[in-house]
């Protein structure tokens, strides 16, 4: 039987509905108290660093998560890891624990819809699904993984799509990784593994500037005039901006603040296709950087991560493109 070491982080998978139908924290994780389905499937360790809503979670909270994983995994105490985390943004601290650590042990995220005494309530079996898959031989070397209605998604891919529904976590233009049946764990492929790099800075400044009909100068204006460090632009398309706002996008590329390009589309890539003005192959010679299918919020992470261990701006590119 596996032994995995079990991070609880808060979130609703830890909360209870209360009489008024409002969603509540609790002190004691519920899924914690399900101890005798729980040893059926590995022997399991926990520990709660903190107990917060997943919109309170920080790049400090995630950094303190890649300390913990990496401290008990040079100890080789462990077969994997399993978190439990608030949904809102799993897939941003999947994203950059993903980046982040190098190990070959399974790292599984996991979380709940449903509060722990809701009807249809989700957590329990999500949990036990998570440990399964980290107990699994098969998940070495795959990286992060977010394991959810009886799926595996990848770090990269996978993002919330519903504000509601159990079925919530996707991997747009890719699908899962992989699926869980009542008696196996089968991984239909594996995943491609980005370089890791060790070092984050959370006191850079990366806006995430998301792109619109008319969007004039003046965000970009403003932001020229604050140092930040680097930008996210969801554009529109496949990398595309309107005219009106380049006089301030272009302040910003003479100062060389790198600037990273996702689109606002839920599906497909950005190319540098199109030559007229605001056009992405326009901004490509300008310097943009174009993303290889990353939404905003997890290119901001890469970015930040880019910057905090010294890529210069080629190696940003590189790092971006493939």
């Amino acid at each position: 039987m596996k032994h995995l070491l079990v991070i609880h982080t808060g979130g609703t998978i830890s909360m209870s509905q209360d009489q008024s139908n409002k969603v509540v924290t609790n002190d004691i994780n519920p899924i914690s108290l399900h101890e005798d389905i729980i040893k059926q499937y590995a022997q399991v360790d926990e520990l709660s660093p903190f107990n917060i809503p997943s919109p309170h979670m920080t790049i400090n909270h995630v950094n303190d998560l890649k300390d913990i994983i990496l401290q008990y995994a040079n100890t080789k105490q462990y077969d994997g890891f399993v978190i439990t985390h608030g949904t809102d943004t799993l897939e941003e601290t999947a994203y950059l624990l993903d980046l982040l650590i190098d190990i070959h042990s399974p790292i599984v995220i996991t979380g709940a819809m449903r509060s722990s005494n809701e009807i249809g309530a989700d957590g329990l079996y999500n949990y036990i699904s998570a440990i399964r898959v980290a107990s699994d031989d098969k998940a070495q070397n795959k990286g992060v993984m977010v394991v959810f209605n009886d799926e595996i998604h990848t770090a990269r891919n996978v993002t919330k799509t519903h504000t509601s529904n159990t079925n919530t976590f996707q991997s747009p233009n890719h699908g899962p990784l992989g699926v869980l049946t009542k008696d196996r764990v089968q991984f239909h492929h594996s995943p491609y593994l980005e370089a890791s790099y060790p070092n984050i800075n959370d006191s850079l400044n990366i806006p995430l500037v998301k792109a619109y009909m008319g969007l004039s100068s003046d965000i970009f204006d403003f932001y020229s005039t604050q140092g930040v460090d680097g930008i996210i632009i969801e554009a529109l398309g496949q990398g595309n901006l309107p005219p009106s706002c380049l006089k301030g996008l272009t302040q910003l590329i003479q100062q060389k603040v790198p600037i990273v390009l996702v689109s606002r589309s839920f599906n497909g890539i950005v190319s540098p296709l199109y030559a007229y003005e605001g056009g992405g192959y326009q901004l490509a010679q300008q310097g943009l950087i174009f993303s290889n299918g990353l939404n905003g919020p997890k290119a901001r992470l890469k970015l930040l991560v880019s910057i905090s261990n010294g890529l210069n701006y080629q190696q940003i590119k590189t790092y971006f493109e493939s």
